[in-house]
């Protein structure tokens, strides 16, 4: 994908494909849960991913697997803006995970460069804080809560129904005033989706490139690749990878992944070959 995604302080050239990586300060996230908990380990941990190649980091305070509880503004608050604090100033822009436009504008305020929001900027006030500000911003579809998204979802036609969400959604932003070049749509793998639907969604994920705004794609470690594999989440790095490659090959320009080092070499060959360095 050519062009650029404006972030803050930040130009990003969408040239090559784009590695997010994940930050998780939470103690019970699918792959990672309690690992980063401690601020200095958090620190540690993206300051890592970020000389392995990542290009943007996403810090999470709440986690959003199927199942999770619902986390306070005051706790999320306490486990991501102290890690925020601390990286705001580093070479590359930060995101917040979150959905609570509260915490959005503490974060913005502390140096937050992207909000990334599984709730696409619906809760009242949410799209205010964006439009605002000069961050980027990720709508992602989802179906339900991560209390039951999980039980028997279903959908007429999944890619139909998510490109028409995001679409609207794209368009409620530009209405406020967001442009273009600081939004990215996600069609969100796992939330309130089968293993056939998230399938479906790979093999036809260049269909969302038709609003011009990046894709971003989070398979990493998830569930869907352990039904694959049977292999458990911290044993999915191989097929995070594969994933990952699948997911630009079909138009993604932001993966977003736990394995920052693995998916940086896998890209690079695939990028080699494909410009016919």
């Amino acid at each position: 994908m050519s062009g650029s995604l404006r972030c803050g302080r930040f130009t990003l050239s969408l040239e090559r494909p784009l590695i997010m990586g994940i930050v998780n300060v939470t103690p019970d996230s699918f792959s990672d849960g309690g690992q980063f908990l401690n601020v200095d380990a958090a620190i540690a941990h993206a300051r890592q991913l970020i000389a392995q190649g990542a290009d943007i980091i996403d810090i999470g305070g709440e986690s959003t697997r199927p199942g999770a509880r619902e986390v306070t503004l005051e706790e999320e608050r306490q486990r991501v803006l102290p890690v925020l604090a601390r990286l705001a100033g580093e070479s590359i822009p930060v995101s917040i995970d979150t959905q609570k436009p509260e915490l959005m504008r503490d974060a913005v305020a502390a140096g937050a460069s992207m909000i990334n929001d599984v709730n696409a900027l619906q809760a009242s006030g949410a799209i205010a804080v964006v439009a605002a500000s000069n961050v980027a911003v990720c709508v992602m579809h989802k179906r339900g809560t991560p209390a039951d998204m999980q039980r028997d979802p279903r959908y007429e036609n999944v890619m139909d129904e998510v490109y028409a969400f995001l679409d609207q959604r794209v368009r409620t932003l530009r209405a406020a005033g967001v442009d273009i070049d600081r939004i990215v749509v996600d069609p969100g793998f796992g939330f309130g989706k089968t293993l056939e639907h998230n399938l479906a969604l790979l093999r036809q994920l260049q269909r969302l490139s038709a609003m011009r705004a990046p894709i971003m794609a989070g398979i990493s470690r998830k569930a869907i690749l352990g039904r694959i594999t049977g292999r458990e989440a911290s044993e999915r790095v191989y097929a995070s990878v594969a994933a990952a490659l699948v997911a630009v090959k079909n138009g993604a320009a932001i993966v977003r992944v736990h394995d920052v080092a693995a998916t940086r070499d896998a890209l690079a060959v695939w990028s080699a070959v494909e410009s016919g360095i």
